[in-house]
């Protein structure tokens, strides 16, 4: 997966949207810069949001249940665990590298987890702690072979791809099945937050993106580079309220066929909502973040620069693990049980949903918004064509035509930017 040929920067956090040489970039000066690199070839999320808006569009036209409140929330769980993979893979794929093991681990993770509360007693907070030390315990694993052995990281996942499932055959059994009966944990994908937590979710996510904005604009200032328009940072928060608002109202509206009503945003949205800030945090604003992105554009020119490159990609794929067993978990949560085939199919289907969101199979360039995009692409499509009634295998026809689109716009693009990607 890495490439010794590539010669793109990587982008800084602080430098990536300067415009000009003033203190402050116009909000016209920003748009056509931003147009200019759209040209350019660097389209980043846009392919991605047309295709969820067009698949959005026909599902509608073609299902009168698509666009209804109850199968809007069940899309939201569905997606959850496929957004968080999507997320952990991120990580190794800014680096050029992968992890196809990603989603077996989380499976085994979560084996350990349910075989000790369940047959031995352990307590769940205690069994869950162990389960996610697999996780980081084989992204450790996975790091030292690619990292200080060198071997690529293709051939070391997949060998564990293919190890671990017989290791979760070996810990639950062939044909066993464990029903996961902590219910803290079941109302992960089940549970759903009050009425008045919706817009508190809201509301928080408005102060904490004005407050990180403002808070990189003030960094800016102090390092003395170009900032962005104050404008952009109030029509983003005015995206926000208005999307998130519009969201909040429609999951508020009773879904229930019963007596009982059914209302309130999923619980699993603030989870996966707080793990995609902490990542962008980490990705967007500390040296570990930068570090990835200077690997994935030029490794031997960050290694020359100073760069520990072997820690960053041990840590990388220690990160992707962990999220790995998060990701298992809220899948857990979700069918109400284990076996031994938790995590076999959805790695892929995370590979995808990053491509497709607009994440480089080349690495240095990507976002993890990017990943949860493209994971919701993917969801729609599976909701979609469930509706509809169709085969299992039209829904992976699909998803596989949708995946090497976004490939090829990927590697078209780096043409056209210049990048050898190909």
């Amino acid at each position: 997966m890495t490439s010794t040929t590539r010669t793109e920067a990587a982008p800084d956090p602080l430098a990536s949207d300067m415009i000009g040489s003033g203190v402050e970039g116009g909000l016209g000066d920003q748009v056509r810069a931003w147009w200019q690199r759209v040209r350019g070839g660097d389209m980043g999320v846009l392919p991605a949001v047309g295709g969820l808006l067009v698949l959005s569009a026909l599902f509608a036209a073609l299902s009168p249940f698509f666009l209804t409140e109850r199968n809007f929330a069940n899309l939201l769980n569905q997606a959850a665990p496929l957004v968080v993979l999507g997320m952990a893979l991120v990580f190794v794929l800014l680096l050029g590298e992968i992890d196809l093991s990603a989603g077996v681990t989380g499976g085994v993770g979560m084996a350990l987890f349910v075989v000790l509360n369940a047959q031995f007693g352990v307590p769940w907070p205690l069994a869950l702690l162990i389960g996610f030390g697999f996780g980081f315990v084989t992204g450790a694993l996975i790091g030292f072979f690619v990292a200080r052995v060198g071997i690529p990281s293709f051939v070391v996942t997949l060998g564990l791809f293919l190890g671990f499932q017989g290791l979760a055959l070996v810990i639950i059994g062939p044909g066993g099945l464990f029903r996961l009966e902590v219910p803290e944990l079941i109302a992960l994908q089940n549970g759903r937050l009050p009425v008045w937590g919706g817009w508190a979710m809201l509301l928080i996510m408005l102060v904490i993106s004005g407050g990180t904005a403002f808070w990189d604009r003030a960094r800016r200032t102090r390092a003395g580079v170009p900032n962005r328009a104050v404008s952009l940072v109030y029509i983003k928060l005015a995206v926000i309220a208005v999307l998130g608002g519009a969201f909040v109202f429609v999951l508020n509206q009773d879904r229930g066929q019963s007596v009982n009503p059914v209302q309130g945003v999923p619980v699993i949205v603030p989870v996966v909502l707080l793990i995609l800030w902490i990542g962008t945090f980490v990705l967007d604003r500390t040296k570990f973040g930068r570090y990835i992105y200077a690997i994935g554009g030029n490794a031997e020119a960050a290694r020359r620069s100073g760069v520990k490159v072997r820690w960053v990609k041990w840590w990388a794929f220690v990160i992707c693990s962990s999220l790995a067993v998060a990701a298992a978990l809220f899948s857990v949560a979700r069918v109400g049980s284990v076996d031994a085939t938790v995590g076999r199919d959805i790695v892929l289907s995370g590979v995808a949903a990053a491509v497709v969101g607009g994440v480089s199979l080349f690495g240095g360039r990507g976002r993890l918004m990017h990943a949860a995009i493209g994971a919701l692409v993917i969801a729609v499509i599976s909701n979609g064509l469930a509706l509809l009634n169709l085969p299992a295998g039209i829904n992976l026809l699909v998803t596989g035509g949708v995946l090497i689109l976004a490939a090829t716009v990927d590697a078209l693009s780096r043409l056209r930017s210049g990048g050898a990607g190909v």
